[in-house]
Order: C-alpha cells, then structure tokens, then sequence
C-alpha cells in the first residue's frame, strides 16, 4: 500500500514538472508569424510572435507547475489537496492557451497570421497533463507520504541560564556603545 502511495506521489510531481517543463518550453518558441502590408514603397513588416507573446500565462502557468511539483513533497494532507486544485487551474489555462491560438485567437486588426501548430499543441498536451496530475493530487493526495517529522522546525529550547558576571556586563556595556545607545542613561 505504502509503495503505490509513493508511486502515485512520484507519478504527479513528475507529471507536474514535465507539464510545466513543457510550457516554458512551448512558451519560448515562436508561435505565429504576422505579416502587416504598407503602402508602397513601404515593405510588410513581418514579426516573429513567441508563445509568452502571444499567450503570457503558458510561461507564468508553466513556473507555477513547477512551484507545484516541489510543494507536493513538502506538503501534506488538506493542502496537498490545494496544490492539486492549483496544478489543475493551471493546466486548464495551458490547455485554453493552447487552443485559443490554434482557433484563431491571435488573429489582430489588418495583419496576416500564421500559427506554427507545434507550440500551442504542446502547450495544449502540457495542460492536459497538468489537469490529471492535479485531479490525482485532488482525489488520491491526502493518503500520500509526506516530508519525515525531522525535517520540521523543532521547537526552541530555552538556553541554559548562568549568572551574569562582570566580564558580561562589561561586554554588554560596549556593545550599547557600538549601537550609539548611552549605557549610563
């Protein structure tokens, strides 16, 4: 039981890393190539279109994926449960970036586009991706291992107590004097 838990675990972070692995990459590459025609003797001016261009929020649901594969390790229970909802939002908004481009949705004013399908297919699979490994956070998460109990902040501990001798009212002293605090005052 214990070794499906992990495998799970193991299968959505990495799920969620890929997926926002492959939407920084999609994010990078040029998209679309827009053409605008000027009057002559004008030329066009043709314009490269990256994917954080044309789509910003593939790169920004990109890191976030990547935030959410590290916090699913280091979380636990209830908030495993919103780091799922999270890396499902996100993968949703890959998935409509993605598609919003192929549908025409980079279409603009009198410029001629052309959409090189690779990129927003990528970033549409990398929000599928992201939306299973998310609803398998959502459904499966809370049962999973998390972070052992040594790596928590223990408590503080109250250093022991010796009595205070002249040398460490002496130190004191200097010490308010290198803060400009008047220690006779």
């Amino acid at each position: 039981m214990a070794t499906s838990a992990r495998r799970e675990l193991a299968a959505a972070v990495g799920g969620s890393a890929l997926a926002g692995a492959l939407a920084l990459v999609a994010g990078g590459q040029p998209w679309a190539e827009t053409t605008v025609v000027r009057r002559q003797p004008l030329p066009p001016v043709v314009e490269l279109v990256s994917g954080a261009d044309a789509a910003p929020l593939v790169p920004a649901a990109g890191l976030v994926l990547l935030a959410a594969a590290v916090a699913l390790l280091a979380v636990r229970s209830a908030s495993r449960v919103v780091v799922g909802l999270l890396m499902a939002v996100a993968g949703g908004v890959l998935g409509w970036s993605g598609i919003r481009a192929l549908t025409g949705g980079l279409v603009t004013g009198d410029a001629t586009v052309n959409v090189s399908a690779a990129w927003p297919v990528l970033a549409a699979v990398a929000g599928v991706v992201a939306v299973v490994a998310g609803l398998v956070v959502v459904l499966r998460g809370r049962g999973w291992p998390g972070m052992g109990r040594r790596y928590e902040r223990a408590p503080q501990q109250a250093a022991p107590t010796r009595p205070v001798t002249d040398e460490d009212r002496a130190q004191e002293t200097w010490k308010a004097l290198d803060r400009g605090e008047d220690p006779t005052a």
